[in-house]
């Protein structure tokens, strides 16, 4: 039988340094770390290919820890492999001000992490997007540039959300067998045991979303060993399911929730050096130890050299999709739709225009990959250029995602982080909701997609209330890094996707709508949508009023605007089709757009916001409460959102 003795020491200076961090910090998590370093240490010695000296080499493989609270652990694994921006400096300041080593693990606060995770069930979710952007990239450009595996770790937690369940369930559906998850089963959450609130079998529900399943005592080295060796070969994503106790080798904490989110204290540590043996300082590691670690972290240079001669063979194609750059005249096709839309004054829904866009961008853009929640037709985020992506053939740009929302926006998340692939996908506005969590992530790590959020108010109309988005845009327009668009016509449709898709460190919303809508938009030689906000309609030297609206209400602020000056009150019309644009244009750019008079702002949306641009003496005609069950026709006169009211309004204004 083979002897781990050099395994078990080097496991063990990951629970050392996880620990020391801890107690220096006075904050974490040391339970989860301990219990899961027996597997990392085989998994990162043994299996995983990476190259610490170029942490974003794009064929390693992926690492999720998908119990972000074990953050200690990761940051302990950089430190020993050798990774180039891991200095023991940065574990002793784990969790303080300005620290790579964040409290739970961050997108690029070190160049090794993959995956923010925090949320429970997020991160195993986002793996399955790194999963399938990799067998997608590999279909379309060969194996030989393209053939990892994406591993996680994951906690009892994890699987006790509903996230995950939607994730686990789409990755069995597309065979994804390069997804190899090793579940800490140690059976402790905060509160306590999980029978306390779970009897789920963990393992069964794993087989009937058609995953291998292998069961091992997780801290069984030779176990471990065979465990992921078997997964190397494996038809269908893997779960290993590791039996472990929270806290190994903490003698009177361990298999208890006391170790889980507090530090040991001092006396506990001194027991456990005398427990495991371990007569180094904190913070030290024996020079033996560190040693072997430095050596596993060196296997993947050659393998990545190798891999730089088959990539440059590749071409420019393939580097610049792995790369993130656009290829030229993308968007010429898009150019010309704007032109048309100007010589053929559409009248259409927003969400038309929308795929419309993508009917001109998709076929110059492989790497957009599209999908939807079982949306796809309402959503119109399908194309004549759409493929599927299936189990059979993953040489595709289009996901069915089925109603799984919540895991859409997750997998959309992995897809983003780990390169070459451009996502976005479709629901209705109201369940951005669904999606909130993982938008909020993608927003945080600075990801470039696109949600089409379609179904924007209550034109929504006969669906009624729960369908009829209120408070939403304000909610995602107070959300930071992230541009929230919601396009009046075709021309700032087309600007909208153009804007999205040149982004570089923040995802975007199109918000968009069920009913039709005019042309309103007379040029289209600047992209206009880019300044956040601009002057559509009228002469702000003459202006006694200013309508600000966004959307579908643009066209009836328009039509009162032909109406008071029909009435000699002139007024100009300012389309703001993105707030957060809007407000990086210079001081002076946004006081001419606004004016110094009465300003009224129509949206057919909770009105919270809107202050910071009517001012005190401004008004907004807008949604006070939920909506109705009615055609939009009768809605919009019913909720006071028309042109009558817009005209009154300006009339008080101007009385004030």
């Amino acid at each position: 039988m083979k002897n781990y003795a050099k395994e078990q020491k080097m496991a063990d200076a990951i629970r050392f340094l996880a620990a020391d961090m801890i107690e220096k910090a006075k904050s974490g998590h040391p339970g989860a770390p301990l219990g899961m370093a027996d597997m990392a240490t085989v998994l990162f010695t043994k299996f995983i290919k990476i190259n610490p000296q170029n942490p974003k080499w794009f064929d390693r493989d992926r690492f999720v820890l998908s119990a972000g609270h074990a953050s200690s652990l990761l940051y302990s694994l950089f430190y020993l492999l050798g990774y180039k921006d891991a200095k023991i400096s940065d574990l002793k300041n784990f969790r303080q001000l300005g620290a790579k080593a964040a409290g739970h693990p961050e997108y690029n606060h070190f160049l090794g992490t993959d995956m923010t995770t925090g949320p429970l069930g997020e991160g195993i979710s986002s793996a399955v997007g790194m999963a399938l952007a990799e067998q997608i990239i590999a279909s379309r450009y060969g194996k030989d540039v393209c053939d990892h595996k994406t591993y996680v770790l994951t906690g009892d937690g994890c699987l006790m959300e509903g996230v995950a369940w939607e994730a686990i369930a789409l990755a069995g559906h597309l065979k994804l067998n390069k997804l190899i998850v090793l579940w800490d089963d140690n059976q402790i959450t905060i509160d306590g045991k999980t029978d306390i609130a779970s009897s789920t079998d963990i393992k069964a529900a794993f087989k009937a979303n058609k995953w291998e399943v292998i069961t091992i005592d997780g801290h069984d080295f030779a176990q471990i060993e065979e465990a992921l060796t078997k997964a190397q070969t494996a038809e269908k994503p893997t779960l290993i399911a590791a039996k472990t106790i929270i806290g190994k080798g903490a003698p009177s904490k361990c298999n208890s929730p006391k170790c889980h989110g507090s530090p040991l204290g001092e006396e506990e540590i001194a027991a456990m050096r005398k427990n495991l043996g371990w007569n180094a300082k904190p913070f030290e590691v024996p020079a033996d130890i560190l040693d072997n670690w430095r050596k596993a972290g060196l296997k993947g240079e050659k393998l990545e050299q190798a891999w730089q001669i088959k990539a440059q063979a590749k071409g420019k194609d393939f580097n610049d999709v792995i790369s993130g750059k656009l290829p030229k005249g993308w968007n010429k096709e898009l150019d010309k739709l704007k032109q048309s839309a100007l010589q053929e004054r559409p009248q259409i829904a927003t969400r038309k225009a929308s795929n419309m866009c993508l009917e001109a961008i998709v076929p110059s853009l492989p790497q957009l990959v599209g999908g939807s929640a079982d949306l796809s037709s309402p959503n119109m985020t399908k194309t004549a250029g759409s493929k599927t992506i299936t189990s059979q053939d993953y040489n595709g740009n289009y996901i069915e995602y089925g109603i799984r929302e919540h895991a859409m926006g997750a997998i959309m998340n992995g897809l983003a982080a780990h390169g070459g692939i451009i996502p976005y996908g479709g629901t209705f506005l109201v369940f951005s909701d669904f999606l909130r969590p993982a938008i909020r992530l993608a927003a945080l790590m600075g990801l470039k997609e696109v949600y089409v959020l379609t179904h924007d108010s209550i034109g929504v109309g006969e669906d009624g209330p729960t369908h009829q988005p209120i408070e939403h845009l304000a909610s995602l327009r107070a959300m930071p890094n992230i541009l929230t668009f919601r396009p009046c016509d075709l021309v700032e449709a087309a600007e909208a996707w153009e804007i999205a898709l040149t982004q570089t460190n923040r995802p975007s919303v199109l918000a968009l709508s069920r009913q039709n809508l005019p042309t309103l938009r007379n040029e289209a030689s600047e992209n206009l949508t880019a300044k956040g906000a601009y002057i559509i309609k009228g002469n702000p030297q003459k202006r006694k009023a200013t309508l600000i609206a966004t959307g579908s209400e643009t066209a009836l602020a328009v039509e009162a605007y032909e109406e008071l000056k029909a009435q000699g009150i002139d007024t100009v019309v300012v389309s703001m089709p993105c707030q957060e644009l809007f407000d990086e244009q210079p001081f002076d750019y946004q006081d001419m757009i606004l004016g110094n008079k009465p300003r009224i702002a129509i949206e057919a949306a909770a009105k919270f916001g809107w202050e910071k641009y009517v001012g005190l003496q401004g008004d907004i005609i807008g949604m006070d409460g939920f909506g109705a069950s009615a055609p939009a026709k009768d809605l919009y006169p019913h909720f006071g959102i028309t042109k009558e009211e817009i005209i009154e309004a300006v009339k008080v204004a101007l009385k004030k």
